[in-house]
């Protein structure tokens, strides 16, 4: 046999696709397919890792002359990869359900925790409350503060039911007979509501500015009435941000198991330190918002700093990422 006919044979009696093995591979499906159709012969070091995954010498590969019979003599490299068991697997995703709702709880207090503050500094100036502008701040930082207790109460509640699962993030693993069907099933009878969910996120975040404009096309003279339509637009932004948090927690527990997107093959293998220096940036932008807010109360434009460490991030993995490969 050809390398093409014996790189199908292989494939199939592993089980994969030409996706899985490629992701494997960390080359395109197109490239796959190009073997596969004997348009293409993968270089040398393609070939060696070829053989490791399929235990078979790279001999075999390469000389048509040796049969299939000589490539079961070949010693097999056993992996150690963890299995994870049906009954795990839906504990995990079960897991995954029961922690959605307090994640997307505790993500909607951390962003509605300056309304209060907002709210009671605009009744201090308006006389008819009969609040004074210390009391008002004193109140406003005691509810802020409560509200984050609150959800950095939910978060740690969410990470005790998980953290026994930690090592399907981070490690590669094998899955049992019928697990990945069931987790593609399921996750294909969650997709449209997934998406329908970020959808209505992602125009609630949108539209959130909506009543600061009203309030200043109508009443632009009314400061009070301008913060009160600044606060509704950060509850929109609230709902909208926890709707697509608590379903992108059960979306995000099929690709565990599926081992895509965030959680594939080749980005567990990324070295540590770029997961270091990610947790390292997220922290400090983070000190950095709640710092300028906390001294400036510039809450209704604060939130930008999360828009410009948005665009920012994936620019600086890509350089980070670029710089590793290079060593």
């Amino acid at each position: 046999m050809i390398f093409a006919d014996k790189l199908i044979e292989l494939r199939k009696k592993s089980g994969w696709s030409q996706e899985e093995l490629a992701e494997q591979m960390q080359v395109t499906r197109q490239s796959v397919s190009k073997w596969e159709g004997a348009q293409s012969i993968p270089d040398l070091e393609k070939i060696i890792r070829l053989s490791e995954l399929f235990g078979v010498s790279t001999d075999y590969l390469l000389k048509d002359d040796i049969d299939i019979e000589e490539k079961i003599s070949c010693v097999k490299e056993e992996t150690n990869r963890y299995t994870v068991s049906m009954e795990e697997a839906n504990a995990f995703l079960r897991a995954k359900s029961e922690t959605a709702k307090p994640m997307a709880l505790g993500v909607f207090l951390c962003i509605l925790c300056p309304v209060p503050l907002l709210l009671l500094g605009g009744m201090s100036e308006v006389p008819k409350y009969h609040l004074s502008e210390n009391a008002a701040g004193g109140v406003g930082m005691i509810v802020m503060l409560l509200l984050v207790c609150i959800a950095v109460g939910l978060f740690i509640l969410c990470d005790s039911k998980t953290s026994s699962y930690a090592h399907l993030e981070k490690e590669v693993f094998e899955t049992a007979y019928g697990v990945e069907g069931m987790v593609k099933d399921r996750k294909e009878a969650y997709k449209s509501t997934y998406y329908r969910n970020n959808i209505i996120g992602t125009c609630a975040c949108i539209l959130s500015v909506v009543p600061l404009f009203c309030g200043a096309i109508f009443h632009e003279d009314d400061d009070f009435l301008i913060l009160r339509m600044l606060s509704l637009g950060f509850v929109i932004v609230s709902l909208g941000v926890a709707c697509m948090v608590y379903s992108g927690v059960i979306w995000g527990g099929f690709q565990i198991l599926l081992q895509e997107g965030e959680y594939s093959v080749r980005k567990k293998g990324r070295p540590q330190i770029i997961a270091v220096v990610s947790t390292v940036y997220w922290l400090t932008i983070t000190a950095i918002y709640l710092v300028y807010s906390l001294f400036t109360a510039n809450w209704g434009y604060s939130w930008i700093i999360w828009v410009g460490a948005g665009v920012m991030y994936p620019a600086i993995l890509s350089v980070l990422e670029l710089l590793v490969k290079r060593k």
